[in-house]
């Protein structure tokens, strides 16, 4: 279909173009790209095994959607991919708020052009990354404000009375017709906004300030919520979670390799860090391996959980650690000393909640615990386990010179009161002479 030579209601006629509804729409194209073998959700990395399917299935179901998870697990990204299986563009009213459709106009101004225009009335044509609505769910959400309300200015300005219902100023889910609407953090809209929802999930109608006035709304919904905000802050209705078709369970990245690519993919990182500074395969692990520490940590609140940004925030700035210090010691080339990590511990304070226990500990104290724990665990994917050893010298008839020990030496140059101290600030060549 050549819309550039598509511009009134009697030239699409003739173009043999068929209305169809969005979820309509989205499971078409969705089952184009299944049969071809086409990746639906581009850089979700880690949910091709879990999220992914099922929100495929509740696509092809005509679903409306939760994605149930806590912070920083893809929601809302996801959610704005979905805009990829929409139609590329679509016929509009020309003129109209609320996206009408030319040959199922809803709205009194389309039903009038069409009237007195005919086949003359003027179309428009939409893309579809304009057919994406997303509204931050807060407490000082209005009814106004996602469904609609009496406009006295606009009233005023046309002489109409109240009763006219072109005095009506429609909120963001009616200029959403026809387009994905998300809403996140839902349980933090009030109850009594969450009722307003109750008709436009069921019938696909709203009802606005008493008007005898049905809009039969054509929207894919898409909420978004953390687990947590149900005992928190606030909680989904019931009849309103019983509206919404799927349920959606995110999770973090299950292995370290799907949270290595992840970072690898979102960190910001500039070309000229990527010449003069190397990270080692180490780093980057002992990075990711603090998230999973986090997640693990009697200290950090569960509920709350560590989101992904945190290994993103810790790696960018990692980076800067050694990129500081190069500048400083006049350095060309350099790497990201294990010391260097010191760097990322306002990237691992800003990004967890502590439980009572952890706040006494400090977050300072609790990173760096943190980092500890991290270079334990990856320690022993590189080197022989000091554990191991030990329990083995333990044993009966095994004494410890018996046991065949890599560290002996490294731990009789300490023993004999030699020490080390490798400086933050000092230079690449400082280190390796000191080592």
């Amino acid at each position: 279909m050549n819309i550039k030579h598509i511009n009134t209601l009697g030239e699409l006629k003739e173009s043999g173009y068929q209305p169809k509804s969005i979820k309509e729409e989205i499971r078409t194209n969705l089952i184009k790209k299944l049969q071809n073998k086409e990746e639906t959700f581009t850089g979700i990395i880690g949910y091709e095994d879990s999220v992914i399917p099922d929100v495929e299935r509740a696509l092809l179901s005509k679903h409306n959607i939760l994605f149930l998870g806590l912070r920083g697990q893809a929601k809302t990204r996801m959610a704005r991919q979905m805009t990829d299986l929409l139609d590329e563009y679509i016929p509009i009213i020309s003129g109209s708020e609320i996206n009408d459709d030319p040959l199922n106009p809803i709205s009194r101004y389309a039903k009038e052009l069409i009237f007195e225009k005919g086949d003359d009335t003027p179309i428009e044509w939409v893309h579809r990354s304009q057919r994406y609505g997303e509204k931050l769910a807060t407490p000082d959400v209005s009814v106004a404000d996602l469904i609609g309300d009496v406009d006295p200015i606009k009233a005023a300005n046309l002489r109409l009375s109240f009763a006219d219902e072109r005095v009506i100023h429609y909120g963001i889910i009616p200029k959403s017709n026809r387009s994905i609407f998300v809403i996140n953090e839902l349980p933090d809209l009030q109850a009594r906004i969450q009722v307003a929802l109750f008709n436009i999930l069921e019938e696909g109608d709203v009802q606005i300030r008493g008007f005898k006035l049905r809009l039969p709304l054509d929207i894919l919904f898409v909420f978004t919520a953390n687990p947590e905000d149900y005992t928190n802050r606030g909680s989904i209705v019931t009849p309103l979670k019983d509206r919404i078709q799927s349920q959606i369970l995110t999770h973090y990245p299950k292995s370290l390799e799907n949270a290595l690519a992840i970072t690898e993919q979102e960190a910001d990182v500039a070309e000229e860090q990527k010449e003069k500074i190397s990270v080692s395969d180490l780093v980057k692990r002992l990075i990711e391996q603090v998230a999973f520490e986090a997640r693990g940590s009697e200290f950090v609140d569960k509920k709350s959980g560590v989101s992904a940004r945190l290994t993103i925030s810790a790696f960018e700035n990692a980076i800067s650690t050694a990129e500081r210090r190069a500048i400083i010691n006049n350095e060309k080339q350099t790497q990201v000393w294990i010391n260097d990590l010191v760097g990322i511990i306002p990237s691992i304070t800003g990004k967890i909640e502590l439980v009572y226990e952890g706040e006494q500990e400090g977050p300072y104290q609790v990173a760096m615990n943190l980092l500890d724990k991290a270079i334990r665990s990856q320690f022993v994917h590189y080197f022989p386990n000091p554990d191991t050893l030990k329990r083995r010298a333990g044993r009966k008839g095994e004494t410890p010179e018996v046991v065949d020990n890599p560290y002996r030496s490294i731990i009789n140059w300490f023993d004999k009161g030699n020490h080390i101290n490798l400086v933050f600030s000092t230079t690449d060549r400082e280190k390796i002479n000191q080592l």
